[in-house]
């Protein structure tokens, strides 16, 4: 699959919706100095970066280095948030139903070694934990919490791996493999999976990304059938049996990390489209694939009742695209946070900038500066996350150059 993102269905999400033309950018004023004048510390917002492992992604660059290597290559990445005045990383931890720290439950990732199971000879998790904490950054764990293997071959996972100790846990689907969110027993154990790292590092908070049941590939079914035979009477359907596995595994989880570790927050970035409001009255003025329907993930309600923390909806989208412009969603996930107790952090597409396959809006410098320009006008909207630590280095355009100094000129500590 290549350099695996996990944003590849942001932009596959639209592909049935949108041409290859770019509509122009919403007349947005980018201001040219720096905001709050002077010296100290700029209000409290969140300044992010996704630093993504699967893959190797981002980190290691490669796997096989010495733990020398690795550990340099890490603290480079915390030293680039400190250098662009960021002030939280979010590290993916647990990639595919293994780990980056010597867990109790499942086998340490290939990611490091080349060999899933083997040790790599030191403790990145903590390592980044403790390193981050001493340059000023928040260190946010990230993890998947059902994708166990980017491939679909179960023999390929090391004997001793959960999924093939539980082989009626695992679904394949689209070429990869999925513990089946259907299952009590697979939500009771990634919980405690991913509670191990909680319990053993003081992490800032846990985040998930937009992953929940598998995004649709055409003309393949997710097989839960037994799953929903046994579980699912209670329920009109099997798409709002789905939606409550989901909901118990956020709610659940949010329940047992304050009790684990009470100061540790819970986070999610789901795709940036809940529902359409063709669908869906109280949805957003958009045309785009909708994670309430596609992966089960009903991101309102988590929102509003107020199971998380802080929620950073993926708008990788440009200002002005008709299927999900920008300019529309943030004023949605505004109202949508609006009078709940979770803050809303809003996650910025800067792997378009400059990128030679995206339309003319991506091509522009200054799309994402006047990103933060336009979310500055509403108070709910307290932050940004930046996809990915890899395009935060390369910066092919200068775009997060022309973010830092349009906007971020003092550092800033996190919303607490």
């Amino acid at each position: 699959m290549g350099r695996l993102t996990r944003r590849a269905f942001a932009l596959a999400a639209l592909s049935a919706f949108t041409t290859t033309g770019a509509a122009a950018p919403a007349p947005v004023r980018v201001p040219s100095g720096r905001p709050g004048g002077g010296h100290g510390r700029a209000p409290a917002q969140m300044r992010g970066v996704w630093l993504a492992t699967v893959a190797n992604r981002d980190w290691p660059s490669r796997a096989g280095l010495t733990a020398a290597q690795q550990r340099s290559e890490l603290l480079g990445w915390l030293d680039l948030a400190v250098r662009d005045r960021l002030n939280t990383v979010i590290f993916q931890v647990r990639p595919t139903a293994d780990a980056l720290w010597p867990s109790s439950y499942e086998p340490w990732s290939q990611v490091l070694t080349g060999t899933q199971g083997r040790s790599p000879g030191w403790d990145p998790l903590g390592t980044a934990v403790t390193e981050a904490h001493a340059r000023g950054l928040q260190l946010h764990a990230w993890f998947n919490p059902y994708r166990v293997a980017i491939h679909d071959d179960p023999t390929r996972l090391v004997a001793s791996h959960p999924a093939r100790r539980h082989p009626d846990w695992v679904v394949p689907y689209g070429g990869k493999l999925y513990y089946n969110p259907g299952l009590p027993q697979v939500r009771a154990f990634v919980q405690d999976a991913m509670l191990d790292a909680v319990r053993k590092y003081p992490v800032d908070a846990v985040h998930f990304d937009d992953y929940f049941y598998p995004y649709p590939v055409a003309g393949q079914t997710f097989d839960d059938d037994a799953a929903y035979d046994a579980h699912g009477g209670a329920f009109p359907n099997r798409a709002a049996w789905r939606r409550d596995n989901i909901d118990r595994l956020v709610r659940e989880t949010a329940s047992r990390i304050k009790a684990v570790r009470p100061t540790t927050q819970f986070g999610i970035s789901p795709f940036g489209v809940w529902r359409n409001a063709s669908t869906d009255p109280r949805g957003s003025d958009t045309h785009a694939l909708q994670s309430y329907d596609a992966v089960h993930a009903d991101t309102r309600k988590w929102v509003r009742e107020g199971w998380i923390d802080y929620v950073v909806p993926q708008l990788y989208w440009h200002i002005g695209l008709p299927a999900a412009d920008y300019a529309a969603l943030v004023p949605w996930w505004a109202e949508v946070a609006r009078g709940s107790s979770t803050k809303l952090y809003l996650g910025e597409a800067l792997y378009r900038a400059g990128d030679p396959a995206q339309t003319a809006a991506w091509q522009d410098p200054a799309e994402l500066s006047r990103h933060l320009t336009l979310a500055a006008r509403h108070p709910e909207a307290r932050g940004h996350v930046f996809f990915a630590a890899g395009d935060l280095r390369t910066d092919r355009i200068g775009a997060m150059a022309r973010v830092v100094a349009d906007h971020y000129g003092q550092p800033a500590t996190p919303p607490r």
